[in-house]
């Protein structure tokens, strides 16, 4: 089968026209952003049945047809053209034709047909068809001609024979019938195949292959969806395909030129309980259009390709017992739970056992921390589903700047309380009314805890780790939003489990009334603006962070006592509220000059006072060589530019609000050795912190949920699939891990992206 490359214009109706026309007009303005032509977007092959066409569409990425702009038919009167049966799609709201029915990626269109006297040994059928791009811009309607090879009567019977007589020797038909393979190039390095089965057989996930039979070309690792579970008698619990199945798998070519590449496609199936095939081989042969990108073969090693740490997690995900999951994924949260990430929500959970008031039990406080917890978990659950399922971007959507404006107002609000500021009741006719169902009316109830805990989902959001992107990738891949959800939820249950040990210990040791406790809630009421101030510092300059934590310090050392006279009747702890009060009011002072000379590290803050001329130095040691980049075309550029002067390139996906993404500048990337291990390397740094369009059309390029994440190219200017960073990395684990990420000893994994 082929693909038809031959386009003819059909005249569409007015309105269309206009717009088309207006859509062109722009085109001509901006000449460099001309999108690719219409046969390089959508791709089709037609298979015959023998009772029906079936054609087989592969939509490219960003790109969609419209369902009602389908029409087909064929030139030669014996044939006669039956309903076309198009899949179900997804509704699309359209600027001008409103709402319609389009289709993305892989589908199939099957046409029944009726044959009238002799049959034909081939036919033409003409496909009318319609797509646009998701930036807006639309083609003009398409008309493609594709001769089609008719299959013969006989086979057409025998068939038809087969279907009827599941006993007869004719039911047995050969592999060929059975399963028919195709395959075409998406673009130079990449080929996407399909396999086709009638009905009641399936293929083994395990058992397709793909090989290159060209030493000018090497066929890199095979990327198949997610089969149906099947035990089978002999070989256990499978993943099996019905109807059809389609893969992609990356070609490293050794040489530019256009190319005829023979592959061979291995598969295995079998009849529902019926026989089973031996192994297939098939040759196919594929038209690569010019390589975008090339590689010495030589250096490519038959090991098998590394894989990150997130698709190891996403793997146990989709392939692993549930139970299996969740109980790993509860392990892993309950490591991120003592990372900076994690640990602010310790102040505020303090904070609402010690508002319960005097006499607070441990079985009270574990309660309140359980019900805390759960609503953390239950939202933060529910976030990352949504997310994945509407490709949202789950850090942006919660690091907003009025968002964290509102929250970071709330836990000022609630510090204001713990110091006594005002005291927060119910009006006394709904306090009577409620306490015959929950019993006294305190700060600290059930309720309040779980929409704390809800609202502290929001701090999590703060951090990306390899297992939250493991699950948000098996939501958004495979659609499996309870394996996904049941991760992501056990992950939260285990961020969450220190801090019920934190309730229970609280109800035990937490003062009584007194002076203690008065203290107390004060204290959390400092962590709480402390809080506060954490948040702003996404979205404020780095020098009024500064500030604001100067003034917060000196505060504290004043409550502490540090400006409290001393009498001769003074004990120790006002002895040593004075002494400790006192530095603490010093290191606010030190802060406060650093943030009025521009400082923003707190654990640094004289590091910018220039003294002797020394600042510049520091200042110019400390400096990162990044490069910012914005677009998928600024990027295209930069990686071209440090090919052709033989350089690898890190590329940074960094947004102000990351917190993990400053620890990573300031910690990882300035140190000494990671300079080293990157010093053949360009610098890329691609800021989303605004998450605009521009932003997310780079982040869906690479299948990044957020920052920091990290990519490698080789000096080909091929991605280094397998090493991405996802979160925090140390400097002596990042260093060992760039080492490894641009060697060349497994670039056979590299799949190529421009």
């Amino acid at each position: 089968m082929s693909i038809s490359q031959k386009i003819s214009i059909t005249l569409p109706n007015k309105h269309f026209m206009a717009f088309a026309s207006l859509l062109l007009f722009s085109a001509a303005i901006v000449a460099d952003d001309r999108p690719a032509p219409p046969a390089e977007v959508f791709h089709y092959v037609v298979h015959d049945k023998g009772v029906a066409l079936e054609i087989d569409w592969a939509v490219e990425d960003g790109a969609y047809m419209y369902r009602d702009e389908f029409k087909f038919w064929v030139s030669e009167a014996e044939i006669v053209l039956g309903e076309p049966e198009l899949p179900d799609g997804e509704v699309h709201d359209d600027e001008f034709f409103g709402e319609q029915v389009v289709y993305r990626g892989n589908f199939s269109v099957r046409i029944p047909y009726i044959v009238k006297g002799d049959a034909p040994t081939t036919l033409s059928l003409t496909i009318d068809s319609r797509g646009c791009l998701d930036s807006g811009y639309c083609y003009m309607p398409q008309s493609w001609v594709e001769p089609i090879k008719l299959k013969g009567s006989s086979a057409s019977k025998r068939l038809s024979f087969a279907s009827l007589s599941g006993n007869s020797i004719d039911a047995v038909l050969p592999a060929d019938e059975v399963f028919i393979p195709d395959a075409f190039a998406v673009d130079g390095n990449n080929i996407e195949f399909g396999i086709h089965l009638l009905p009641d057989y399936y293929l083994y996930k395990s058992k397709i292959s793909v090989m290159s039979l060209s030493n000018k070309a090497k066929a890199g690792q095979l990327d198949l969806p997610k089969g149906k579970v099947k035990t089978d008698e002999w070989l256990g619990e499978q993943e099996v395909y019905f109807d059809e199945v389609f893969g992609r798998v990356a070609i490293a070519r050794a040489t530019p030129e256009a190319m005829d590449l023979e592959i061979e496609l291995n598969y295995q199936g079998c009849k529902v309980d019926g026989i089973c095939y031996l192994p297939v081989s098939k040759v196919l042969t594929v038209s690569l259009p010019e390589a975008t990108a090339t590689i010495d073969l030589s250096k490519i090693s038959a090991s098998n390709a590394p894989v990150s740490e997130q698709a190891r997690l996403a793997h146990i995900i989709t392939e692993s017992s549930i139970w299996v999951a969740a109980g790993l994924f509860f392990l892993v949260g309950l490591g991120l739970a003592f990372t900076p990430c994690v640990l602010p929500m310790v102040p505020i959970l303090s904070g609402i056992i010690a508002g319960e008031g005097d006499d607070v039990s441990s079985r009270r406080g574990f309660t309140l921390a359980l019900s805390y917890v759960m609503g953390m978990a239950i939202v933060y659950t529910g976030a990352g589903i949504a997310a994945a399922a509407l490709g949202l971007q789950l850090q942006a959507t919660f690091n907003q700047p009025w968002i964290l404006i509102l929250f970071a107002g709330l836990f000022v609000v609630l510090a204001l309380g713990m110091f006594g500021t005002y005291d927060l009741q119910m009006p006394s006719v709904i306090q009577s009314k409620l306490s015959g169902i929950s019993g006294n009316q305190r700060s600290g109830t059930m309720i309040g805890a779980f929409v704390m805990g809800a609202l502290s989902s929001l701090i999590v959001t703060a951090c990306v780790a390899p297992a939250l992107i493991a699950a948000l990738t098996v939501i958004a891949q495979t659609g499996d939003m309870l394996r996904g959800g049941s991760a992501l939820f056990a992950m939260s249950l285990g961020m969450g489990a220190p801090l019920l040990a934190v309730g229970a210990a609280q109800g035990k040791l937490l003062p009584k009334a007194g002076g203690w406790m008065v203290a107390v809630k004060n204290a959390f009421g400092f962590m709480m603006l402390g809080l506060a101030i954490w948040m702003l510092s996404r979205i404020l300059p780095g020098p009024v962070t500064m500030m604001l934590w100067a003034v917060l310090i000196f505060m504290a050392g004043v409550f502490m006592g540090g400006m409290t006279t001393l009498t001769a009747n003074s004990n120790g702890s006002q002895k040593l509220g004075k002494g400790f009060g006192f530095l603490t009011i010093i290191y606010g002072i030190i802060l406060l000059l650093g943030s009025l000379n521009g400082g923003s590290n707190p654990l640094k803050p004289l590091a910018s006072i220039n003294v002797g001329g020394t600042s510049a130095l520091v200042e110019a040691a400390h400096e990162l060589p990044f490069q910012r980049i914005k677009s998928v075309d600024d990027l295209d550029r930069k990686i071209a530019a440090a090919s052709s002067n033989d350089k690898t390139v890190m590329l940074d996906f960094y947004a102000d609000w990351c917190v993990s993404c400053i620890e990573m500048e300031e910690y990882t990337f300035s140190d000494a050795a990671v300079q080293a291990a990157l010093s053949n390397t360009v610098w890329l740094q691609a800021d989303v912190t605004a998450n605009d369009e521009i932003d997310q059309v780079l982040l869906e390029r690479f299948g990044v949920f957020g920052p920091p994440t990290i990519i490698f190219f080789d000096t080909n200017g091929v991605q280094r699939h397998g090493y991405e960073v996802v979160g925090y990395m140390k400097a002596d684990a990042f260093a060992m891990h760039v080492r490894q990420a641009l060697s060349v000893s497994d670039s056979m994994s590299a799949q190529t992206i421009y």
